[in-house]
């Protein structure tokens, strides 16, 4: 007899110092980010957010939030940040999940969650049709920028060290990989 599947309960009744995630009936709990990853994942975000969201030095026209709780049918994912551009999200819901499918997710990798954000969500986040994943790496200083071409992601580019970059779907802006890394 197998396991019964994990409900939504079961990430209620998860204690506040973890991050809960169901995918494909499976609960996933991993430990709250340590700094490096805390500090990439909030520069980045503040980054895209005052230009692309508030368009303040940027061209605007998306939605940026900060772990933003995901519902795709029984999956519940909580990416580091995620985008929406503003012709398919006008404004955020004022619910506490968001069941239409981001254009933009980005995953700040630990050692903890690098398996589990490359192997099990981003099959989700592919057929959900999210059109681009970045991937994080604050520890080795690396950005991977990945773009849905059919039903898999092609990598476009991988961007190391302290170099300024411009990635898509924001290439309008240069980011400051140092920034990101906590070494300006």
């Amino acid at each position: 007899m197998g396991r019964k599947p994990a409900t939504y309960a079961d990430l209620e009744a998860l204690p506040e110092n973890v991050v809960g995630e169901l995918i494909a009936g499976e609960l996933y709990v991993s430990p709250r980010p340590a700094v490096p990853h805390a500090v990439a994942g909030t520069r980045l975000g503040g980054e895209l957010s005052v230009r692309f969201d508030r368009g303040s030095g940027g061209p605007g026209g998306w939605i940026i939030l900060f772990e933003p709780e995901l519902h795709f049918g029984e999956d519940v994912l909580v990416p580091d940040c995620a985008g929406w551009r503003r012709e398919r999200m006008s404004k955020p819901p004022r619910t506490a999940a968001i069941t239409l499918a981001p254009d933009w997710v980005c995953e700040v990798l630990s050692p903890s969650t690098s398996a589990l954000d490359r192997a099990a969500k981003l099959p989700v986040y592919a057929r959900e049709g999210v059109r681009y994943v970045w991937f994080v790496d604050p520890v080795a200083r690396i950005l991977e920028v990945l773009r849905l071409e059919g039903a898999r992601y092609t990598l476009l580019v991988t961007h190391t060290g302290k170099a300024l970059v411009r990635a898509e779907p924001f290439e309008a802006i240069e980011l400051d990989l140092a920034f990101l890394w906590g070494e300006e």
